[in-house]
């Protein structure tokens, strides 16, 4: 069974960075693909960015001059660091990971909780 752990500071200034960091119960780079989503109360589950094993990435439109998805193998991580964060940025990260085979991510972690500070 993969394991996913989402971490990071669960409080972060407005204005200020982001950094989350997944970890696995397997290597990252052993993925298909890896990706953050994010989650607001009431509203459905969006992706914020994704990387296949090669490294390409893709990431939302409306995120991706502030979101920024890496990989580092040596700490087998998935990490997602963002700057600039707003208000809408307050909601659930989860990492999510998609094995060989499998149709799209099948494996998710638990989420993490940021709230923006004014």
């Amino acid at each position: 069974q993969v394991v996913l752990v989402e971490s990071g500071e669960g409080v972060v200034q407005a204005g200020g960075i982001l950094k989350l960091s997944c970890t696995t119960s397997e290597r990252v780079s052993s993925f298909a693909a890896m990706a953050w989503f994010r989650q607001a109360t009431g509203k459905e589950r969006e992706q914020v960015a994704a990387m296949n094993r090669g490294g390409d990435t893709c990431a939302a439109d409306s995120l991706k001059d502030r979101l920024r998805i890496t990989r580092d193998d040596k700490r087998n991580t998935l990490d997602l660091q963002g700057s600039g964060l707003e208000r809408e940025d307050a909601v659930t990260y989860y990492c999510a990971a998609q094995k060989d085979g499998e149709a799209g991510v099948d494996h998710w972690g638990q989420g993490t909780q940021v709230t923006v500070s004014s």
